[in-house]
């Protein structure tokens, strides 16, 4: 049996924690089967719940569980009584989260946890659970399915990939290591032939996957799900914001942030492609100026865009 990913581990035991401990003592043989994985997987699953509370992780702040005679019993710590206050976006968001993780194997549509949603739905004003849909950029499914079958099957994958930076089409042979989602996106976790180095690569931009017969062996370590990792040697660009501009710290990966008066932040960020930037600034257009770094970013690709609208 493949060993399973960490991200697929969690996704399984925030399922399973609500559904065990709602049921008063299951026998680990149907924990097991409902969530797909073996007697031994469940309880190495289930001893990683020891270290999950708060400070001062004393037995009360500390989520308990009880194996006993093949059956199992979960008791949330006593700050899960307590009201969790939540502003309308952390509601949201933890309403999406929750949503995903029903709908993952051994999710209960009558259980705790949907019971749950359901509520804090009303709260929010969703009449349904099911109104809230969460949506990733556009990946073909023929290729998803591809590329998670050779990250199971440790098979190399031949993929079509375009290039946003070089703005050109490539053939690549990779060793996918993981299928992943990150701030809106799916991604491929593989080491790629074509560098002789580990790649992440966006699905939206993989026109076609093909299955190979070669194999290759597990990676060294677990993947690594960074969806940007600067260089030292990539150049920097600091930006001061308006502060109707203040996503972008939040947004983007920043080296300094630094408040100035009247709301107004100066941030400083890697630049691994030039594009990114000019993008980044016809955006925030007005509403940034370049302080230090490759100020005229912003102005050459305004003029380039304005010279193709007039052609």
């Amino acid at each position: 049996m493949p060993r399973i990913s960490a991200e697929a581990r969690l996704h399984r035991l925030l399922a399973l924690v609500p559904w065990v401990a709602a049921h008063d003592g299951p026998a680990l043989a149907d924990v097991s089967a409902r969530f797909g994985c073996t007697e031994e997987e469940l309880v190495d699953d289930l001893q990683l719940l020891f270290l999950c509370g708060l400070h001062p992780y004393t037995p009360d702040m500390l989520i308990d569980v009880d194996i006993a005679g093949g059956r199992v019993w979960i008791r949330y710590a006593e700050y899960f009584a307590r009201p969790l206050r939540l502003t309308p976006a952390e509601g949201l968001a933890l309403l999406a989260a929750g949503q995903a993780v029903l709908s993952g194997p051994g999710g209960d549509e009558t259980g705790p946890l949907a019971r749950g949603l359901r509520k804090l739905a009303g709260a929010l004003g969703v009449a349904e659970t099911e109104a809230v849909e969460v949506a990733l950029a556009p990946a073909a499914a023929e290729v998803t399915a591809t590329l998670r079958a050779g990250a199971d099957e440790r098979r190399q994958v031949e993929i079509d990939y375009y290039s946003f930076g070089r703005d050109q089409w490539s053939q690549r042979t990779v060793d996918p290591y993981a299928v992943f989602s990150s701030a809106g996106q799916w991604y491929l976790s593989a080491w790629c032939h074509s560098v002789d180095d580990e790649r992440l690569f966006r699905l939206d931009r993989v026109r076609a996957a093909r299955l190979l017969d070669t194999t290759f062996p597990p990676p060294d370590r677990e993947p690594d799900f960074a969806v940007y990792r600067p260089q030292d040697s990539d150049p920097r660009v600091t930006i001061e914001l308006a502060p109707a501009a203040r996503w972008v710290v939040d947004q983007y990966p920043a080296e300094k942030v630094e408040d100035l008066d009247g709301g107004r932040v100066r941030v400083t960020l890697a630049v691994s492609a030039r594009g990114w930037l000019e993008r980044l600034l016809l955006r925030l257009g007005p509403a940034a100026r370049v302080v230090d770094g490759d100020a005229a970013a912003g102005r050459v690709a305004a003029c380039r865009l304005l010279a193709r609208y007039q052609s």
